[in-house]
């Protein structure tokens, strides 16, 4: 069949000339004269070949067919393959040829790496979103076993790891670990024995100072222990007790609550602090506080120098669900402060809270954009800021005395808030500035998270800086 298939779509090179057909010897006319045998003809090379491509008997019956195109026009259209062969071709095909094996049927050619028609149409009866191994992924019902049969003990389900959250204190002393292992390690190799003299009580006070406790802090603890102790055996636990009960003393007058008075709506509170001491984090965490008790709140996002900030306040905003007013980058503070403190008013807000942009202490023009915005809270309320708050990085040192002083005499800061306890604080500062400003202490932070803001308490933080556990 298949060489049947090449004779009717090819053609050969030597077609034999069409010529009419000669008449059979017995269809002769009677009349006609005999035929005389012609002499032998002596074959040459040249015509050997061209008999070798004559064709032969069976392709001379066969009528193969002359085309200009190889492949005739009704196979062209046959999309299947050739055309079936007619009667006439399949006499002339090979005997020898043998016959083709069908096709297997569609469910029985999944080996061959087709799919299986009934699988595609299982697939396409699924509903949107079910996993074609749903029915195994279900839990099977083996209650019902038949008789002579038992199941095994379910195993037990794995219980979830317990996150134990630190407590406050832990957190703290976490925070202060910097300052208070540096401290009581220096403190017991200084006492370890050794009876307490003159000259271990000016090295005990070299490293109060160092710590930045402050000189009044270190003679308080140092006059304290000698009172005491002198002369007598003294241990680093003996110190340590004595250090934290001194620092209290110290801390206990300044840890007060922010008080607001709510008479006068909105109650202004003013951001103020150089850069970098986390004003706008503290700024939404104490909306989160306000918000959360009730009270509605009011974002003005004042720091115009930084885009950052304004887009972090907003994001502040949305959480707390407070609302704010803000400006373009570059506007003047202290008109958005004004905007600010007017929309308040209209929307009888609670609390307004206004941020300001970072600022150096010893820049003179900085400073004087900032006292030009306390002045125009003055004039809209001869109050206004009722509370100016300054943000103190915990591991700046000795530098935040400065900060506070300068601040204080420029912007009225009438409270404290100590950022970033976290690990790398030097948090002693702290102890001398409530010793020389007696400034109230209203929270301090250990943490980015909106949980991370406490108030201050003074016992706390004292032990946590003497290294005493819990």
């Amino acid at each position: 069949m298949a060489f049947d298939f090449l004779k009717r779509v090819f053609t050969f090179d030597q077609v034999p000339p069409e010529t009419p057909a000669a008449p059979p010897a017995d269809a002769r006319a009677p009349d006609a004269a005999p035929t005389v045998e012609s002499a032998p003809q002596i074959p040459t090379p040249a015509a050997e070949d061209a008999k070798a491509f004559e064709p032969s008997d069976a392709i001379a019956d066969a009528a193969l067919p002359v085309a200009d195109d190889p492949v005739l026009a009704e196979e062209i259209a046959t999309a299947g393959g050739p055309a079936a062969d007619d009667d006439a071709s399949e006499d002339d095909a090979d005997e020898n040829d043998e016959p083709l094996l069908p096709l297997p049927a569609a469910e029985e050619i999944g080996d061959l790496g087709i799919v299986p028609l009934s699988l595609l149409e299982a697939e396409a009866a699924l509903a949107p979103g079910e996993s074609p191994t749903a029915d195994l992924d279900r839990q099977r019902d083996l209650s019902a076993l038949p008789a002579g049969f038992a199941t095994g003990p379910a195993p037990e389900p794995e219980a979830a790891p317990e996150t134990e959250r630190l407590t406050w204190f832990q957190r703290l002393r976490a925070g202060l670990s910097r300052t208070s292992s540096q401290l009581t390690g220096q403190i017991t190799a200084l006492f370890t024995k050794r009876k307490l003299d003159d000259a271990t009580l000016e090295e005990l006070e070299d490293l109060l100072i160092q710590a930045d406790l402050g000189v009044e802090t270190a003679l308080r603890i140092t006059d304290t222990l000698a009172s005491e102790r002198y002369g007598r055996d003294v241990s680093g636990a003996d110190v340590s007790r004595i250090m934290a009960n001194e620092i209290t003393k110290v801390l206990a007058p300044v840890a007060k609550p922010l008080q607001l008075d709510l008479n006068h709506r909105p109650h202004v509170i003013l951001v103020v602090g150089v850069n970098g001491t986390g004003k706008t984090t503290t700024i939404g965490k104490l909306a989160a506080k306000l918000s959360g008790a009730g009270l509605k709140v009011m974002l003005a996002a004042g720091d115009t120098f930084r885009a950052a900030a304004i887009e972090q306040l907003k994001i502040w905003a949305d959480r707390t669900n407070s609302h704010i007013v803000s400006s373009k980058l570059g506007a003047d503070a202290a008109g958005l402060a004004y905007e600010a403190f007017e929309e308040a008013r209209r929307q009888k807000s609670d609390v307004l809270i206004i941020d300001t942009a970072g600022r150096l202490q010893n820049r003179t023009e900085l400073m004087a954009e900032l006292e030009k915005i306390v002045r125009v809270l003055g004039k809209l309320d001869p109050d206004a800021p009722h509370t100016v708050l300054q943000t103190l990085d915990a591991t700046t040192g000795q530098n935040a005395l400065n900060q506070v002083e300068i601040f204080r005499n420029v912007a009225g800061v009438n409270g404290l808030i100590m950022t970033k306890l976290d690990g790398t604080a030097r948090g002693g500062i702290l102890v001398a500035i409530s010793a020389k400003h007696k400034l109230p202490v209203y929270f301090i932070g250990v943490g980015e998270g909106i949980d991370d803001l406490e108030p201050f308490e003074a016992q706390e933080f004292a032990e946590a800086i003497a290294g005493i556990a819990e």
